[in-house]
């Protein structure tokens, strides 16, 4: 019986076709011309033989059995550094990619010392090749069960078997108006008078969490903190936004919190890994690395 197992370079180069949605816009990683990321994609689709892509005027898309192949090859090149990375650690020399995901508006969070464990990390191990993802938490969590991402950094309220949660500390919240809103020179603001205001969700929030805020409904939503951010300050909204995120627009009297007594939450971050992956070398260290800069 014959094995069909295409090389790992032909795997890495339509995946990474895939995550460019296109072989003009994958060029400038792969460094390969269309023509040749062509060639192998067509090298690829006669080893496994079935279409897995379609491209041409209509633009890029994965066929079904396209959509299930990505899956695979995701999975098994995540097994493959996993491996590398491994066999490399035998001999104390860790080398390879590590892929992290980040929850978005965290730079400010003195509370996660994010860019100085990237920065011991970095000068530590040189070989390392990171990649740093910005995602929702829906996302991320997605990323690590795929093996797309190595960890990921973030508040889940929502978990997924399959996964690993570390806790590392809570991130509070408030919910805020701009100087462009009606209530942000009233004194004393009754809740009620809040519910009623149009108010800016997360996209990745149910109805149940936005309950559990405070709202029965939201007139607009967001895929990240920033667009939170942008649609408070328009002054048509209300919405919740990080304390570190918001303190200097708070200081520059561009944005006030309303209510804290009533309104307010916590979020609870941690490092998320796939189950099976926390004793990779490179899961290991960089655990290690975020933990030390917290302490220190």
């Amino acid at each position: 019986m014959t094995t069909v197992l295409p090389e790992a370079r032909l795997l890495r180069i339509f995946t990474c076709v895939v995550r460019h949605q296109g072989f003009a816009s994958a060029q400038q990683e792969l460094n390969l011309s269309t023509s040749a990321i062509s060639t192998y994609m067509s090298q690829l689709e006669s080893l496994v033989g079935v279409v897995l892509c379609h491209r041409g005027r209509g633009g890029f898309s994965l066929t079904p059995k396209g959509e299930e192949f990505h899956q695979e090859a995701l999975r098994l090149l995540g097994e493959v550094e996993g491996f590398e990375r491994y066999a490399a650690s035998l001999k104390g020399d860790l080398r390879g990619s590590f892929r992290l995901g980040v929850l978005d508006a965290t730079v400010t969070d003195a509370s996660l010392p994010l860019a100085a464990a990237i920065g011991v990390f970095a000068r530590e191990h040189p070989a390392v090749h990171l990649h740093l993802n910005v995602q929702n938490p829906y996302e991320l969590q997605l990323s690590v069960l795929g093996n797309r991402l190595d960890m990921a950094i973030g508040a889940f309220q929502l978990r997924m078997n399959g996964l690993v949660y570390h806790p590392l500390y809570r991130e509070q919240h408030w919910l805020y108006c701009s100087d462009s809103h009606p209530l942000f020179d009233e004194e004393r603001i009754q809740p009620e008078i809040l519910n009623r205001q149009r108010m800016v969700g997360r996209a990745y929030w149910s109805q149940t969490e936005l309950a559990r805020h405070g709202f029965k409904r939201s007139e607009a939503t967001v895929d990240s903190m920033e667009g939170q951010l942008i649609l408070i300050l328009s002054g048509a909204y209300i919405g919740f936004l990080p304390e570190h995120f918001a303190q200097s627009w708070v200081e520059r009297g561009r944005l006030r919190g309303l209510a804290p007594a009533s309104f307010g939450y916590q979020a609870p971050f941690s490092m998320i890994v796939r189950r099976g992956r926390a004793r990779e070398p490179l899961v290991q260290k960089f655990r290690e690395t975020l933990r030390s800069q917290n302490s220190s």
